[in-house]
């Protein structure tokens, strides 16, 4: 979906713990990724998974809150938006993308969902339902329950084209 090019710039807005700017990074030697992440922990976390996995030189993490982080960063060939899809940030990222940008947005509440329906509707792209579940006790029986937390569930949309 994001589709690594060298070269390139990625945006991971809401970076959590880094994973997608550092896949992205270790794509290619000459990939590199801006992660902006508003919690302390988490961006911290985020630099020593990049010093860990070798690429800290390729991925910056910018410890700030999406409203105020975007302005600064360097221009993106893709964006992904993992953590605080909102029309504001959305809005922001899409007009940062050049032409054959790429932008992915993951939505794991009802808002943002409803949000992505939105873009959908207006930009195209597709949208794709993921979802994780682990098998858990009910009573002497074995159900699914759903995750609920992390990037391994939720809807995406991916618009590939500006």
């Amino acid at each position: 979906m994001l589709r690594p090019r060298p070269g390139e710039v990625l945006w991971d807005l809401g970076a959590g713990a880094g994973s997608v700017g550092i896949e992205w990074a270790r794509t290619d030697p000459t990939c590199r990724a801006v992660g902006v992440e508003r919690d302390a922990v988490r961006a911290a976390r985020a630099r020593r998974n990049a010093e860990r996995l070798g690429v800290a030189e390729r991925v910056r993490i910018v410890e700030a809150d999406l409203r105020d982080g975007l302005a600064a960063l360097p221009a993106p060939d893709a964006v992904f938006v993992g953590g605080g899809v909102t029309r504001e940030v959305v809005d922001a990222a899409w007009a940062a993308l050049p032409a054959g940008g790429r932008l992915v947005l993951h939505g794991v509440t009802l808002e943002a969902e409803e949000l992505l329906v939105a873009c959908h509707r207006a930009w195209g792209g597709s949208l794709v339902r993921l979802a994780v579940e682990t098998a858990t006790p009910i009573g002497g029986l074995l159900g699914w329950t759903p995750a609920r937390r992390g990037r391994w569930s939720g809807t995406r949309l991916t618009q590939s084209t500006r």
